[in-house]
């Protein structure tokens, strides 16, 4: 018997128009589509004529699930997996099942489409012959620093899911520890009241105070232009000291300026910043 193929189909992240010809006959074809919300699948299959049979594979049944799957494609039953919206596996269910098809010795096709990620790059501004995508940034607080405090080094464009709710707490911690960076914040890509904000953190959050962000956000990060050398705490404590010599700005003013400068997180400046004045303080003490 011959078995059936194991098609991975990527869907609209809104605007319905946006599926290929290839998709929409894949998913006439098929015997069974797996979809992560059937619900929502309905609405593009309503668009476009398409009866073929369906079923739930969510990440709640995935690994349940997936193992009735791959027995119907054993018996030869050609499968579609869809999730709610974009390229499956990206940020949503689909790996376990990928992965057990081809363990199966079973043929998996992509068939290519819209990805939020993407898209998000296209229209950002940044740089994007190479870019590190890292999905939904955590939720709790502590957590989504310490990912921040990982990849502060990183040189390529990065891109991050975000919930509307966080929006601003997130780029208030992405300012803290990554610095005042260029960024593009895009809503609703593809949807009726699609947006993109472009600019530093710190011109972004200013635009956002005080309004009520709603949609799927997705975030486009600069990457540190150049890797940064290493930069040893004598060369910032005395550029600090020097900068507060010639300048009445306060401590705080004195360390973002040398942030910005010389291209490093401003906690990193102050945590040797802070040292070097502790030290100050006992010498003087003593």
């Amino acid at each position: 018997m011959q078995k059936g193929t194991l098609y991975i189909v990527a869907t609209p992240i809104g605007n319905l128009e946006d599926i290929t010809l290839r998709a929409i006959r894949i998913l006439r074809e098929v015997g069974l589509i797996a979809a992560e919300d059937t619900r929502r699948t309905r609405i593009l299959l309503d668009a476009y004529g398409i009866d073929t049979p369906m079923t739930s594979l969510h990440d709640r049944n995935e690994r349940e699930k997936s193992a009735h799957l791959i027995t119907r494609l054993q018996e030869g039953t050609d499968i579609a997996y869809v999730s709610d919206a974009g390229t499956p596996g990206i940020s949503d269910p689909g790996h376990l099942f990928v992965r057990q098809a081809i363990a199966g010795s079973i043929a998996v096709v992509p068939i290519p489409g819209p990805v939020a990620a993407v898209a998000a790059l296209n229209v950002s501004g940044l740089p994007m012959d190479s870019f590190a995508f890292f999905a939904f940034l955590p939720s709790r607080r502590g957590k989504r620093r310490h990912l921040l405090e990982s990849v502060r080094e990183e040189t390529k464009t990065m891109v991050f899911y975000e919930s509307p709710n966080r929006l601003v707490s997130a780029l208030e911690d992405i300012a803290d520890i990554l610095g005042d960076r260029q960024i593009a914040v895009s809503r609703e890509l593809t949807k009726i009241y699609e947006e993109t904000l472009r600019g530093t953190v710190g011109e972004v959050i200013e635009s956002l105070r005080g309004k009520k962000v709603k949609g799927e956000i997705t975030l486009v990060v600069s990457g540190t232009a150049t890797a940064r050398p290493d930069v040893s705490p004598e060369e910032i404590r005395a550029r600090f000291q020097e900068a507060r010599k010639d300048s009445t700005s306060s401590t705080r003013d004195i360390i973002s300026a040398l942030s910005e400068e010389m291209d490093m997180p401003r906690k990193e400046i102050y945590r040797h910043v802070l040292d070097f004045i502790r030290k100050e303080s006992d010498d003087k003490s003593s």
